[in-house]
């Protein structure tokens, strides 16, 4: 992928989600996911027990365009850092935050300005202390090496252009040990690139989704071990939301750079 075709999905990727923010900021609601985006059953807070709902800002449940609930699969506890990769509205940095409690921390990372302003408005209302978030890209974590427990994301390392970067920072910021839970879109194996355009645009978490065997693969070649990946339901032909899981290993390995 050149960089002038890099640069233009990421900025594409921005707007896209800077409009959902200010959408839900005026009172309305959006979600990642295929067209219509405001009523597909795939994407957004409808994946959400109605108890984590109720828990949390209205704005910060309607700004949920994910693929799923990372939160629920990540064994949160308390006292750990929590890290969310692209935390738009806040809602998994503010679920964590509460299970990881006053003496955790979790932080949510956006590049987007209208997402991290619609994220703070939500922890906020919450009084939630022992959050932060951060502006910068899932590329180039503003965070120092082997300083974080649990790495999460909802459906957006699909939407990253380099997917290598977003792989070697994870296992970059999680101490020896740490571990990744994430929701992510994945394609079959059988799917070609195209295949998977066909099925949906980049925004909408489908044509940037790589194969189980290209998601395993990445993550080892960063160093991971214990490769989980479970699909949990379909999202299209042939492409699911599934749950990912891996470890950093205690010994040290490719981008655990202690010098940081």
């Amino acid at each position: 992928m050149s960089d002038e075709h890099s640069t233009d999905l990421r900025e594409t990727v921005r707007k896209r989600y800077a409009a959902s923010a200010l959408k839900v900021t005026e009172g309305g609601t959006a979600c990642c996911g295929p067209e219509p985006v405001e009523t597909d059953d795939n994407f957004g807070s409808a994946l959400y027990p109605t108890a984590d709902r109720d828990a949390l800002p209205a704005e910060a449940v309607a700004a949920s365009l994910g693929c799923g609930n990372p939160t629920a699969v990540a064994e949160l506890r308390a006292g750990e850092r929590v890290l969310d990769l692209g935390s738009g509205g806040g809602i998994d940095v503010l679920l964590s935050a509460r299970r990881v409690g006053p003496t955790g921390k979790a932080y949510g990372l956006d590049m987007t300005e209208e997402m991290l302003a619609l994220a703070i408005g939500n922890a906020e209302r919450t009084g939630a202390t022992n959050v932060e978030f951060l502006k910068g890209t899932i590329e180039a974590v503003p965070l120092p090496a082997n300083t974080i427990d649990l790495v999460i994301s909802n459906c957006v390392i699909n939407l990253s252009v380099d997917k290598p970067a977003v792989f070697a920072e994870t296992f970059r910021v999680l101490r020896p040990g740490g571990r990744i839970g994430v929701s992510d879109v994945v394609a079959d194996d059988t799917l070609t690139p195209a295949q998977r355009a066909e099925r949906g645009d980049y925004v909408g978490c489908i044509a940037g989704a790589l194969s189980f065997t290209e998601y395993r693969t990445g993550l080892e070649a960063a160093g991971f071990t214990d490769v989980d990946i479970t699909p949990t339901h379909p999202v299209a032909d042939g492409m699911h939301s599934a749950i990912v899981r891996a470890t950093k290993p205690v010994a040290s390995g490719p981008g655990d750079d202690r010098r940081s």
